[in-house]
């Protein structure tokens, strides 16, 4: 055996060189393994690019309120309305009966008219949260969306798609802000509010219908100057009708207001809890991120060691388990006992 050509010493390895000299081209050793990965630390504040800012919630909250509360008054005004035709339908068109009416209706007038400025400023603030809550959203799951960050706001708008693309965007926000997994979103108030939204609206759209119609119909049978009393009553009944319907689609909207507020507390309160969990790791990634193993330690449990250093003496062979007496598959002790 030749000598190490560095040092001169007498054992060497395979390349001719001593265990001292073959180490000092290796790069150190690291750190002992961690089996697992690293635990997220704690985090004092939310992860980076999550907005739980509640100005703009707060507003929102507010002026939800406010137009659950007109639309409440709106339904007291429809129902005076249509008190105001049964006193001219009983009692015909008298002064009394004709002041009754041009109260009512510049009642509903003017409940009309704040409602309208509650229902835009609260539209403005509902599409402003929505899209943060999407962007929000993107942190937590990214890659798990139907649809980009600018559909928060044009979905909304946008005729015909505005029926489901809202939903499908709330689907997906839930799912990806739920800290107990995708799977365990609650849905349920979600759904409930998106159901009586699109009805209430179709209800309203109808009733909005069979009101115009009957206004119109009245107003050019009085300008022709050939208006019966019987076409004057069948004008009425439907106008009054028409108020029913208005009056019970106002109602399910100032439901739905309600379950709209619900639906803003409940994501952001998802969204806090999501953001407060710190970053999280997939079970199917966890190896990838895993840290570096020592030299000669298994890097996983069960996994066979890895290499020893250089010039180290290899791992003793694992010596062979005997073979015992051959057991019987039908009972506890060996073949044939």
């Amino acid at each position: 055996m030749f000598p190490c050509g560095r040092c001169r010493a007498v054992a060497v390895g395979p390349d001719g060189r001593c265990a001292a000299c073959g180490a000092v081209g290796l790069p150190p050793a690291p750190a002992p393994a961690y089996p697992y990965p690293y635990p997220a630390a704690p985090m004092a504040a939310p992860a980076g690019g999550i907005d739980l800012r509640r100005g703009v919630r707060i507003a929102l909250t507010v002026l939800l309120v406010l137009n659950m509360l007109l639309l409440l008054l709106l339904v007291v005004a429809a129902g005076n309305e249509r008190a105001a035709l049964d006193a001219m339908l009983s009692n015909g068109l008298t002064d009394a009966t004709a002041r009754k009416a041009d109260d009512a209706d510049n009642a509903a007038s003017v409940l009309s008219l704040l409602h309208i400025l509650a229902f835009l400023a609260a539209g403005v603030l509902w599409v402003v949260w929505f899209r943060r809550a999407r962007l929000n959203a993107e942190v937590f799951a990214p890659g798990t969306h139907r649809f980009g960050s600018g559909w928060a706001v044009g979905s909304w708008f946008t005729p015909v798609v505005n029926l489901w693309f809202p939903k499908q965007m709330a689907n997906d926000i839930y799912r990806a802000s739920s800290p107990a997994g995708p799977q365990a979103a609650p849905k349920g108030l979600l759904n409930s509010w998106w159901v009586l939204w699109i009805t209430a609206n179709v209800i309203s759209s109808i009733g909005s219908t069979m009101e115009a119609v009957a206004a119109a119909r009245m107003k050019t049978a009085t300008r022709g100057g050939h208006y019966s009393l019987d076409d004057w009553r069948s004008d009425a009944g439907s106008l009054k009708s028409a108020l029913a319907v208005q009056g019970l689609s106002m109602l399910l909207l100032a439901v739905a207001a309600l379950l709209a507020l619900l639906v803003v507390r409940q994501l952001s309160r998802m969204q806090e809890q999501r953001a407060a969990l710190g970053p999280q790791f997939a079970p199917q990634f966890a190896q990838q991120f895993a840290p570096p193993v020592a030299m000669g330690a298994p890097a996983w449990p069960g996994m066979p060691a890895a290499p020893a250093p250089y010039g180290a003496p290899a791992h003793p062979p694992v010596p062979p388990v005997p073979p015992g007496p051959p057991q019987n598959p039908f009972g506890n002790g060996p073949a044939g006992c």
